[in-house]
């Protein structure tokens, strides 16, 4: 077999239809290997994905015996063992009165019931006035078109605009970004002041959720300050509202804890969760619900309006039932936090060049802002494609990361997105990291800068 495959040889529909595609054929915790025997770092976990790493024995097993048991039934239909299972031990780690978990495919389907969810909810209370859905931008909750709609990636809207619903943002505090003259903290008051203004702006009868992630993930990788989250709390609260955390990419160990919201000493009254939560071994998604609201859909309506074929699919639930067991079976959430403080020490070494902006992250989670002044924090201007360029030269150094342009309002702004695998060592970060720094270089290199 080829090992490299191309539109329009292949009958694939890729996403790059000018990309000649390399034949992935096996992986091996940190490591990937293609059909002609070159090794990659995944440095990105996929798509901030592997968590326990690659080709782990256990977990394969575990979707093997379930396969060949029960691979399938219809959740309107039936109840399993795997997602009993797993959503008991998925209610163990999520924050007090989340206890009910709801499973889908993808991280978009979970943004889309948790929209849903929430107009549903206060719908069946009388409130049928309550649909808004209020986000931040920069800001990712997928490609469907509603959690495209609230999604504040600029690039990605563009052509879908006349599609989309009109929904409202409010700015997400990046450190980076931060004006001159004020501390972060302060800066994160303002940008959590805005959800009250937008709420008075627009009716808080209208309003139904703020959705937000904890760090703000793929458009930003952006810590928020001390105090922000328990800000924006207390602002749903006021105004019956709400707060739906987006941990899709954060959670499941990958900030050092089980969930990025942990460190921020609040309870939302929904959690979206996927990518890691079943580790790469099979496509699963999922919504942690509170008992508030999940109690009155049942009195008030008996059943959530929302089905998918692939509901509390028994194959991906047991995935990851295994992939969590494996995870705390080697202590890896604590291996995550200690792992991304050698991780972020090291890439700190690449603000020697001179298109580094920023490096920042939480646990195996960092990000690498590129911009074409320092001194201003001036992006380069989308059309050059930094942040792309690096990922291609990365690429071709063995170096597996993931990028993203077009994240500021501008539509500007070019970044480089990390995610190893929990597994990886210290040794395995210093090699990473110099291959990245290659790749950077190469790219500054080319510009003059």
């Amino acid at each position: 077999m080829s090992s490299a495959f191309r539109y329009p040889e292949s009958h694939v529909f890729y996403r790059r239809l000018r990309d000649e595609m390399k034949m992935i054929v096996r992986g091996d915790g940190i490591y990937l290997y293609d059909s002609d025997g070159k090794e990659y770092i995944d440095g990105s976990g996929g798509a901030i994905v592997i968590n326990a790493g690659h080709g782990v024995a256990e977990i394969a097993e575990a979707v093997g015996e379930q396969a060949r048991r029960i691979a399938y039934v219809n959740g309107m239909h039936f109840t399993n063992e795997p997602v009993e299972a797993l959503a008991q031990e998925l209610a163990d780690l999520m924050p007090e009165g989340l206890g009910t978990l709801y499973f889908l495919s993808s991280g978009s389907a979970a943004t889309e019931a948790a929209i849903k969810l929430a107009r549903q909810y206060w719908y069946v209370l009388g409130h049928r006035e309550k649909y808004r859905v209020i986000s931040r931008i920069p800001g990712y909750h997928g490609n469907t078109l509603a959690a495209l709609s609230i999604s504040g990636r600029p690039a990605a809207r563009t052509i879908f605009e006349p599609l989309l619903l009109d929904f409202d943002f409010i700015d997400a505090p990046i450190a980076y970004r931060c004006p001159d003259g004020i501390s972060y903290e302060e800066y994160g008051a303002q940008c959590a002041a805005q959800l009250e203004e937008v709420i008075i702006r627009v009716g808080p009868e209208t309003v139904a959720a703020f959705m937000g992630e904890t760090v703000v993930g793929a458009s930003a990788v952006a810590t928020p300050p001390r105090g922000y989250f328990k800000v924006i709390r207390e602002i749903c609260d006021r105004y019956d509202v709400l707060f739906i955390d987006d941990e899709v990419l954060s959670g499941m160990g990958r900030t050092g804890s089980w969930l990025a919201i942990e460190q921020e000493g609040v309870i939302p009254d929904v959690i979206t969760l996927g990518k890691g939560l079943s580790g790469g071994y099979a496509p699963l998604s999922a919504l942690a619900v509170s008992d508030k609201i999940v109690a009155t859909i049942a009195e008030k309506s008996g059943s959530f309006s929302y089905n998918q074929t692939f509901s509390h699919y028994p194959l991906a639930c047991a995935a990851a039932l295994a992939t969590i067991r494996y995870l705390k079976k080697h202590d890896l959430v604590s291996r995550c936090a200690e792992m991304g403080e050698y991780l972020l020490d090291r890439l700190n070494s690449l603000r020697e060049i001179e298109i580094v902006g920023d490096v920042r992250g939480r646990g195996l989670l960092a990000g690498v802002e590129l911009v074409a002044d320092r001194s201003t924090k001036t992006p380069f201007p989308a059309a050059e494609r930094i942040a792309e360029r690096i990922w291609r030269e990365a690429l071709e150094g063995g170096l597996v990361t993931w990028y993203n342009g077009g994240f500021l309002k501008s539509g500007d702004g070019d970044l480089i997105i990390l995610g190893p695998p929990f597994v990886i060592t210290r040794n395995q970060i210093d090699e990473l990291v110099r291959r990245l720094d290659a790749a950077i270089r190469r790219v500054s290199d080319s510009i003059g800068a």
